[in-house]
């Protein structure tokens, strides 16, 4: 069959007859109207007429163009612009056949105020918009915690909030553990607190040794001077700094590096991030790229490269482990956004090979672990399919869970699992209405319709085993559903704690025949079972929390006819708590100030007839 004949959905050769020879960025579309691929061109026309070559017979192309209905193009006034605005759409839109950076988490940096007297120092996370100096992106929160701690005991400046510091009159435990010097209650001069300060910029910088030099004339200074307290506190400053420079794996003067290395094996590629500040290893991030198949290290790492770049601050560097596709073009383009030249390289040397070594040694480590727990979730699915006698693999599951406050608040949760382990990204919440208070079977059924409806007009995958949290009443409620919505092509399954409700004696049962299954605790298909329903329940319960939170904004004393704020605070008060209220007497809520009897008896009723569980 040829791409034309393929592509019915398409007119290809109307499209092409208008289309420019610009170059610019093409997006290709589904029936649906959802985005399945991004590119960019130098030649719109030529670019995007080789897809309809009829010599052509790749099979992931064929299978690409099924789906197109039609593409939207956007002319650029350079390939340089095409190419950031494609990688721009691609981290939006997230196209199913373009190699995807699923990772929008802004990074960790060091702040220090700078507009005190006496500065603090902070974790800090997204806009810089206090005045102050920020010091990273450091990798994960836990390496911001590690350099903050080291600082602490180091050179010890305030890492306290501004509205405690401001409110002390004695000093906190911090000056008693001797990792505060009290700048709050003045026990600390402003030039010996600032001398501190100076001391963790440097440090920050990466100037250890710059900073140790300085440290040991000071210290040599004052033992001169008899001040012997003071050279033994620089002392052992020098001591852990000493420390600090041994436990550094790389240091040097090399300035802000980014060693980036790739690894592929199968369908899964891994893209590890080494950060290098100030000459400093400060940690690494893996990410794993979600792509087609049969691309190449090259084509992963050079996607990858410019959509991690395009919100985060460039470094003087970049390290790579292979050679971009678009070197020159995508040099061009960093150098703009950065407004300076950046330093891209793939063949380094020295210290820097090194470097390029470690992020490559861990790259493989991480993508071999994430293979070995790849193929033992595929063991597990292949036993479970092997025991629940279906005739097919089980490539998706999906698991339903019910979370609620004693019929309030009723939320389901659908999780999802594949071969590749949970896919986040295709989790549901179901805020379940119109169903009576603790109808958990109602509010399965309800759920699962809604999702499987979309299944059936296919809006998203359908699972191959749909898992409910429960026994036969939740499975059979839940095939019920699924009849009267015509949608009998999924086996479904309930997991339930036996009497005992203990973990690694579930039962199965089978809803397609009713065979209970009692699998033992180190059986593997218990165990891909056991996840996906920890899984779906810790999903179910997290929503609940949420809903509860925006429910708890509202004081429940906020529904009593003729309980204003004063009276309400003036309750709360006297008797302590919401839960005080809720126990005492009339007569006890007649003694308050402002509440007469008829107000008082509005309370009790309130709480004693269903109306403030």
């Amino acid at each position: 069959m040829s791409v034309q004949e393929h592509a019915t959905k398409f007119d290809s050769e109307h499209f092409l007859k208008t289309l420019t020879q610009k170059p610019g960025v093409y997006q290709m579309y589904d029936s649906r109207g959802v985005c399945i691929y991004v590119g960019k061109a130098r030649n719109l026309k030529k670019r995007v007429s080789s897809y309809f070559n009829k010599l052509d017979n790749d099979a992931k192309k064929m299978l690409m163009l099924s789906h197109l209905h039609h593409i939207d193009t956007l002319v650029t006034h350079t390939e340089g612009e095409a190419l950031l605005l494609e990688n721009q759409l691609i981290k939006q839109l997230k196209p199913r056949y373009n190699i995807c950076l699923r990772d929008d988490k802004s990074y960790p940096h060091i702040y220090l105020s700078s507009q005190q007297d006496f500065p603090k120092l902070s974790f800090h996370r997204g806009a810089k918009k206090q005045q102050g100096r920020y010091f990273g992106p450091y990798p994960s929160v836990g390496a911001v915690r590690d350099s903050l701690s080291v600082l602490q005991k180091i050179f010890p400046v305030r890492q306290c909030d501004d509205s405690y510091y401001k409110n002390r009159s004695r000093p906190c435990l911090q000056h008693q553990i001797k990792r505060c010097t009290a700048p709050c209650v003045g026990l600390i001069s402003k030039q010996d607190y600032a001398d501190d300060v100076e001391h963790t910029v440097m440090f920050l910088e990466g100037k250890n040794t710059q900073l140790i030099n300085g440290l040991v004339t000071k210290m040599e200074t004052a033992a001169e001077t008899l001040s012997f307290e003071k050279a033994a506190q620089y002392r052992d400053q020098i001591s852990q700094l000493r420390k600090v420079m041994e436990r550094q794996y790389v240091s040097g003067k090399d300035g802000d590096i980014d060693v980036i290395a790739c690894e592929l094996e199968q369908d899964i590629s891994c893209v590890q991030v080494f950060y290098i500040r100030n000459g400093q290893h400060l940690g690494n991030r893996t990410f794993f790229p979600k792509m087609p198949s049969d691309k190449t290290r090259e084509e992963v790492l050079s996607a990858f490269v410019l959509q991690f770049y395009l919100d985060k601050k460039l470094p003087k560097a970049i390290v790579l482990s292979h050679e971009l596709i678009e070197q020159e073009l995508t040099q061009q383009v960093l150098n703009d956004k950065a407004g300076r030249k950046i330093a891209i390289i793939h063949k380094p040397r020295s210290k820097r090979a090194r470097w390029l070594n470690m992020a490559k040694n861990n790259t493989s480590l991480a993508l071999k672990q994430k293979l070995e727990s790849r193929e033992n979730t595929r063991d597990r699915l292949s036993k479970l399919a092997e025991l629940l006698f279906l005739k097919g693999e089980i490539k998706r599951m999906e698991c339903f869970d019910i979370s609620h406050l004693q019929g309030d608040q009723t939320v389901a949760s659908c999780v999802v699992l594949d071969e590749h382990g949970p896919l986040k990204s295709d989790y549901r919440r179901f805020n379940i209405a119109g169903v009576q208070a603790g109808d958990d079977y109602a509010a399965l059924a309800q759920a699962v319709s809604r999702r499987f409806i979309r299944a059936k007009n296919l809006e998203h995958t359908p699972p191959d085993l749909l898992i409910i949290d429960g026994g036969k009443g939740q499975v059979v409620a839940v095939q019920q559903a699924l009849k009267e919505i015509d949608y009998l092509n999924v086996m479904v399954i309930g997991i339930s704690k036996g009497s005992d409700r203990k973990v690694g004696m579930e039962k199965i049962y089978c809803g397609t025949n009713g065979r209970l299954l009692i699998l033992s605790a180190d059986e593997p298909a218990l165990l891909v079972v056991q996840q996906i329903r920890d899984e779906a329940h810790r999903f179910a319960i997290s929503g609940h929390r949420q809903q509860r939170g925006k429910l708890k904004k509202k004081s429940t004393l906020e529904e009593i006819d003729g309980l204003g704020p004063k009276r309400r605070q003036i309750l709360l008060k006297q008797f302590g708590g919401l839960r005080e209220i809720r126990t005492a007497g009339l007569d006890d809520l007649r003694t308050v100030k402002g509440i007469n009897r008829a107000l008082a008896e509005r309370v009790y009723d309130f709480f004693h007839d269903g109306g403030g569980v």
